[in-house]
């Protein structure tokens, strides 16, 4: 069963440093090697924030500073497909994303349900207009989470199992937005800040249930951005930025080299 080389590689990496000298440190490599790999997913798998995109990924915006190519560089799997895109929703990664899967993927990442929940909106609204407009907006989005998002993975989440039945299948989440009691003068309240934080958690708690009831792998992205959120000083996000608008609340390429990518390589 193609599952059993991620057993095989964790056995060859706490191998590694005893048997280097001998050479058989080489076998981590070997079994990295034979994986074939496809990462689906929103603008958070596609790299939107951290620039240096694709060309021909078009409004996508896949970017060579994304967590998936990240990974592929560093471990030169013997297949990459690399799909996800930029305003992706669940319904967008069933109908364009899964042509690469099939019988013989053996590893699958994705990042999804934040556009279903209405994640720009809910952005927006809390930016431009009134505290408690801003909280019924944050609370219209939990309950989305509760009635309607949960079929929505199911469905995504079945497809990918129909489609690659070997393959281990790693959901990842999504950061916190604010440090509360942070560096920022202006802006949201507090108040505000710690609405989208704790949305942020009801999605991720969310997600992970529906990802394990797949016999999924969810990875939280929560605790490498812990310290880094936006009012840290030192932000792996972007805040609002009227001259890139896309750009907001995503990760900059030190929020994929630093915050995605060890939680991915955390749960292989």
């Amino acid at each position: 069963m193609r599952l059993s080389r991620f057993a095989a590689l964790s056995s060859s990496l706490l191998l590694g440093a005893v048997l280097a000298l001998t050479g058989a440190g080489a076998a981590q490599a070997a079994e990295t090697a034979a994986l074939d790999y496809v990462a689906l997913g929103d603008s958070y798998s596609s790299g939107v924030g951290a620039g240096s995109y694709d060309s021909a990924s078009g409004d996508c915006k896949r970017s060579t500073k994304a967590y998936p190519v990240l990974w592929k560089n560093a471990n030169a799997p013997s297949s990459f497909a690399f799909t996800a895109c930029s305003g992706a929703r669940t319904g967008d990664v069933t109908a364009n994303q899964l042509g690469p899967l099939s019988a013989a993927t053996d590893l699958v990442s994705i990042t999804i349900g934040g556009n279903d929940a209405g994640f720009a909106d809910v952005m927006t609204t809390c930016v431009l207009q009134s505290e408690s407009t801003c909280i019924n907006r944050v609370n219209q989005a939990k309950a989305y989470v509760d009635s309607t998002l949960p079929g929505k993975l199911d469905s995504v989440y079945n497809a990918i199992s129909s489609k690659a039945p070997a393959a281990h299948v790693v959901v990842l989440g999504y950061p916190r937005f604010y440090q509360l009691g942070g560096s920022c003068i202006a802006g949201l309240s507090e108040t505000e800040r710690s609405a989208i934080n704790n949305a942020a958690d009801y999605l991720n708690a969310a997600t992970a249930k529906r990802a394990a009831d797949h016999g999924f792998t969810f990875a939280s992205v929560v605790p490498a951005f812990t310290g880094h959120e936006i009012c840290s000083g030192s932000a792996w996000l972007h805040s609002v930025n009227w001259l890139n608008i896309g750009e907001s609340y995503h990760p900059t390429a030190a929020g994929q080299s630093g915050g995605y990518l060890p939680s991915f390589n955390g749960v292989l």
